[in-house]
């Protein structure tokens, strides 16, 4: 049994016309909101054993926010291009080509990336209908599943869905 926790970037600016949307920072809000899901996390005792995001700003700032709630040491944390505006086949096919560690068939994966796909990608996974993960949103899934090459669509469960606006 695996356990997946598929996250969007918390709020990103606009304020910066000039920037690529690739390096697009938090804003304010964005940097609040991110410690703030981590401590959910934390309280819900989610130790990750692979953090894999986007390498996108907004979603690598995510990630290590994140991360150091959770005590996940910042140069453990993996990031793969393919992520960023991915679709939900991109995404399946990242997270099928993860390392199983050889000591846990039950690894804690934490995946940061960009909306559509990612709520694509949830749906199709634990055929479920959310109509849109906002940001810093974690849905957070069992999957049927004792190998990351083995994952298909429909092989989790959800687990719990929060987001930042959720009391």
């Amino acid at each position: 049994m695996k356990t997946l926790y598929i996250i969007r970037h918390a709020k990103s600016s606009w304020d910066n016309p000039e920037l690529s949307d690739f390096d697009r920072p938090l804003n304010k809000r964005g940097e609040k909101d991110a410690p703030r899901m981590g401590k959910r996390l934390k309280e819900r005792r989610v130790t990750p054993d692979i953090m894999l995001s986007s390498p996108a700003a907004r979603a690598l700032t995510t990630c290590r926010e994140i991360a150091k709630v959770l005590g996940f040491s910042e140069d453990k944390i993996k990031t793969d291009k393919r992520l960023y505006h991915a679709n939900e086949d991109q995404i399946l096919k990242v997270m099928q080509e993860l390392k199983d560690s050889p000591r846990d068939s039950e690894e804690v994966v934490l995946l940061f990336g960009h909306n559509p796909g990612l709520t694509e990608f949830a749906n199709a996974l634990l055929n479920e209908e959310i109509e849109n993960i906002p940001t810093c949103g974690i849905v957070a899934a069992t999957l049927k599943i004792n190998e990351w090459k083995h994952a298909y669509f429909g092989c989790g469960k959800m687990e719990f869905f929060d987001y930042p606006k959720r009391k």
